[in-house]
């Protein structure tokens, strides 16, 4: 058997050792941990398995810790956990486990190290090195889970029909590894998720939709979903992303396949990009196209209006994952309705105008839309995905130079409803709603510049049209610094 020592000289590992010897138990590590160190992946997260009790030898462990820790004690489970700087420590006793066929939540009883090995869900996930005194650091590998490691490949210890009905988490957590790890899931384990795929239903969607941030989150989150589709899992869990499968041909005429279009997308932005909450934006940008598609015999195929339909889904669509109905759907929703605008303007001259208004709407999220936007040109014609790309770089320029001139992101008007109010002793209504709305548009079509005094000005004028007269003039007492306007400061004469 292959040693593990020169791994695991770490303090906390000798301290588990003395209090294991204390309390006379056999003591692993177990896991992740082991799966990682022997990947050379960093792993802070540490899981203890004793034959005996986790919790008392939590206790004995942390009172040889002498750094400072926090140790939380959950008797229910009979676990415990230290938490220290850098690391978490998990201690657990040693069990087997039984399932009942509606629950994923097992019957559990004490056990050894050969029965806990037995529960784990991979095989390189049950690998074990020893904390014990008579050969401490060896592997305890019972299934080849070492060799798996060194082949790429996910298997479970025993039959995957059994491991994957007692708890059906676990096929997500079989495609989840294949993705961060990029391995290949073994034939028959794979074909027992195709067979065992309807257990999903019993798994909760806050379970589910951990293992799809998880997958999204992965270098190339692709692999997870083309996975999750092949199994047949994604119908179940995520129908509506199923439904961009296909292709449809008529006189001849076929549409791109939209669920490999938005793999595509969704790797380019993980390639620029960590944010989950924009990865999730590009796995979503296109999920109305399903909903949109039509056929004209003069132009072909179209989607028209996907991006305004596909952001009314998402609340739903969060709401089904039991994903966060906040900013952050919110943020998704901007993001899918926009995804089109600057690609119209590359298409178009790129006016002024134009890129004001997307940045009026955009906002602090215009950077965030512009990795989007460049992740979606995915043609196969290089000469045209190069001008796409090329003309981004023009529309990034036209940005730049606008949102240092103008300060349109997160615009707030130069002159407000009160100014407005003041100026023609009018109460709120309909005429400063109209005073307002011209405003944004002068400015934003780069009639005035975004400051108070032009704003007044045309504000005064546009009063005048309406039959109002200026009652008290009012005077800016803004100061401007150098990086932009600051909020205004109104004082009366």
């Amino acid at each position: 058997m292959k040693n593990f020592s020169g791994y695991i000289n770490n303090n906390i590992f000798s301290h588990i050792t003395k209090a294991s010897r204390a309390l006379g138990y056999e003591t692993y590590i177990i896991g992740g941990f082991v799966r990682d160190i022997i990947l050379n992946r960093p792993s802070n997260d540490i899981d203890v398995v004793t034959v005996g009790s986790g919790i008392e030898l939590a206790k004995q462990t942390a009172k040889l810790i002498s750094e400072k820790k926090d140790v939380k004690y959950y008797g229910r489970y009979g676990t415990a956990m230290i938490r220290m700087k850098d690391k978490e420590v998990e201690f657990v006793g040693a069990r087997k486990e039984s399932y009942e066929p509606t629950s994923r939540k097992p019957m559990v009883e004490n056990g050894s190290l050969e029965d806990d090995q037995n529960r784990r869900d991979f095989t390189i996930n049950a690998l074990a090195i020893s904390l014990n005194d008579d050969n401490f650091g060896e592997l305890i590998d019972p299934f080849n889970g070492l060799q798996d490691l060194e082949d790429k490949i996910i298997r479970t210890p025993l039959d995957p029909d059994i491991t994957y009905s007692d708890d059906p988490l676990r096929m997500m957590r079989a495609i989840r590894f294949a993705t961060q790890l990029q391995f290949s899931i073994e034939t028959e384990s794979f074909n027992a998720i195709k067979r065992n795929v309807e257990r999903i239903r019993i798994i909760s969607m806050e379970r589910v939709n951990e293992e799809l941030n998880k997958i999204l989150l992965s270098n190339k989150p692709s692999i997870g979903f083309k996975l999750l589709d092949s199994s047949g899992l994604l119908p179940i869990i995520f129908p509506q992303l199923s439904a961009l499968k296909g292709v449809d041909i008529q006189d001849g005429r076929a549409h791109k396949d939209n669920f490999y279009h938005t793999m595509e997308v969704l790797d380019n932005v993980a390639d620029a990009s960590t944010d989950l909450w924009l990865r999730w934006a590009a796995l979503l940008h296109d999920i109305a196209k399903p909903q949109t598609k039509k056929y004209d015999k003069e132009i072909g195929w179209s989607f028209h209006g996907h991006e305004i339909k596909g952001a009314k889904m998402t609340p739903k669509i969060f709401a089904a994952l039991k994903l966060p109905l906040n900013e952050k759907m919110k943020y998704v929703q901007k993001l899918i309705s926009l995804h089109l605008r600057p690609i119209a303007l590359v298409q178009d001259e790129v006016t002024d105008s134009a890129v004001r208004r997307l940045l009026f709407d955009a906002g602090d999220d215009i950077d965030d839309l512009m990795i989007l936007c460049d992740a979606d040109i995915t043609s196969k014609n290089e000469e045209k995905r190069n001008k796409y790309h090329h003309n981004f770089q023009l529309v990034r320029k036209k940005l730049k130079e606008l949102e240092e001139k103008d300060h349109l992101r997160n615009w707030q008007p130069p002159v407000n409803g009160e100014v407005i109010m003041t100026t023609f002793g009018i109460n709120e209504g309909r005429s400063v709603g109209i005073i307002k709305n011209a405003i944004r548009e002068a400015v934003l079509d780069g009639v005035i510049g975004n400051n108070f005094e032009e704003a007044y000005k045309f504000m005064k004028a546009e009063g005048l049209k309406l039959g109002l007269t200026v009652i008290q003039e009012i005077k800016e007492a803004v100061e401007v610094k150098h990086n932009g306007p600051v909020p205004n400061k109104i004082t009366k004469n």
